[in-house]
């Protein structure tokens, strides 16, 4: 073939043009017209023809790898792929091309091994990142698959199968905020994508945030006329009352973001001074130092700034893994852990001396399983200090409540009659403003409870 004609075919977008007797360049056209008459299978059936008749054409392989992949010959397009990458192992496209082949054969640590090779080499492609996160997550190795997806994203910010490939993963890793939070600027920039607010809508759902998960949904279900992304049955169960309440991952994902600068908001513009509040009140009804303490959602250790003192073992346990980190950094606490309170109080029964709850309790609506756990897990005449904030007025019959700043208050009456069920003595019950919200003291209560001592 003379190179004008070549160059014919590429401006026109075209199969090559062949020449009388050129039985591969004739297969080899037939296998490109059934691929742009969007016949897969018949273009492999060409390209495979094409490769019996010229087995050392790479680029007879490389077709043959791209139509199987097509036509949903997994095996197919690996070996074609093999022969294509052995002919010529510098054509880079059919490296790649391999790696994806190998994933979709269920080989996955082979196809992260390629892919890691072809990241060596080329680490600012946005197309080997992407396929290698693919491989990453398809082993089962999240947080290496995470890294990779991000470093394609940031690569390639508009890449909405990216983005929506990790805001899926963000939200099985339990960092549904991190998935709004990379979705909404694409949704906005195409506010017609069904898939985008649907994937939005979903990470909402994690975050128990359900007039926004709503919202997102009903979007994507009137841009899915064939309800292809099974919309209707999560806004039923949304509008059945579902998800009211709020979520270890939402809380876990808040904090972890806030981790860095934390103590700065918290004490220099929010003035929080829910852990000194908690301290004067327990020194005001007597204790003794040398206490195993157990400081629940300890943050990044602010209550152990002020407990330690008192301590002879400092415990803290708080969701967000980033927070525990700092909280570490401050070199206090002699045991530290990433889980829930409420299994952190019933872990070990009988083995504190006193709990403590600075502005913690806000992210708990019903308090039973927690006053419960805290009854078992004291010793006797041991101790739960906490601070909330304070519902007032007609909604204080509900007991609590979840607020606009996705904060919950607490009635006092609510507090002493969940106090007596779990067979504690409410000690102390006073107001106090754990801190301030717009220049304003947020109304709360302070209170210690005591287990008897027989």
């Amino acid at each position: 073939m003379d190179r004008d004609s070549t160059a014919q075919a590429d401006r026109e977008g075209a199969a090559p043009l062949v020449q009388p007797g050129d039985v591969p360049g004739i297969l080899f056209q037939t296998g490109y017209d059934r691929l742009y008459a969007a016949d897969a299978a018949g273009a492999a059936r060409a390209f495979r023809l094409a490769c019996a008749a010229d087995p050392a054409s790479g680029e007879a392989w490389g077709a043959l790898a791209d139509s199987a992949r097509d036509a949903g010959e997994a095996a197919g397009a690996l070996a074609a792929c093999g022969r294509a990458v052995a002919l010529d192992p510098g054509v880079w496209s059919w490296r790649f091309a391999l790696a994806e082949a190998l994933r979709a054969a269920g080989r996955f640590e082979e196809a992260v091994t390629t892919g890691q090779m072809l990241t060596a080499e080329r680490p600012d492609s946005a197309t080997a990142r992407l396929g290698l996160a693919r491989a990453l997550a398809a082993a089962g190795r999240r947080d290496a698959a995470l890294e990779e997806y991000r470093e394609a994203v940031a690569l390639r910010p508009g890449d909405r199968e990216a983005a929506l490939e990790l805001s899926a993963l963000l939200v099985g890793a339990g960092d549904a905020l991190g998935a709004v939070e990379l979705l909404q600027p694409l949704s906005r920039r195409d506010p017609e994508d069904a898939d985008l607010h649907a994937a939005i809508g979903r990470a909402w759902i994690a975050l128990q945030e359900p007039a926004k998960a709503l919202a997102a949904l009903r979007r994507a279900q009137g841009l899915d006329p064939d309800g292809r992304l099974g919309c209707a049955a999560l806004i039923a169960a949304l509008e059945s009352g579902a998800g009211e309440d709020l979520s270890a991952a939402y809380v876990r994902a808040l904090f972890d973001r806030y981790a860095d600068r934390f103590d700065q908001d918290l004490v220099g513009k929010l003035g929080y001074s829910a852990p000194a509040l908690l301290r004067e009140a327990v020194d005001r009804l007597g204790t003794a130092a040398g206490l195993r303490v157990l400081d629940l959602g300890c943050g990044t250790g602010l209550a152990g700034v002020a407990f330690r003192p008192l301590a002879a073992h400092l415990a803290g346990v708080d969701l967000a893994p980033r927070m525990v980190e700092k909280a570490r950094a401050r070199a206090l606490y002699d045991e530290l852990s990433v889980g829930d309170v409420v299994a952190a109080v019933e872990a070990v029964p009988g083995a504190w001396d006193l709990l403590v709850a600075a502005d913690v309790l806000v992210y708990l609506g019903n308090l039973t399983a927690l006053f419960e756990g805290a009854a078992k897990a004291l010793r006797p005449a041991g101790r739960f200090a906490a601070t909330v904030e304070r519902l007032d007025g007609e909604a204080a019959a509900s007991g609590y409540a979840l607020g606009p700043s996705r904060r919950y208050a607490h009635s006092e009456a609510y507090l002493r009659e969940t106090a007596a069920d779990a067979g504690l003595t409410m000690l102390l019950m006073e107001p106090c403003s754990p801190r301030r919200e717009k220049g304003v003291g947020v109304p709360g209560l302070l209170f210690i409870m005591e287990k008897p001592a027989t």
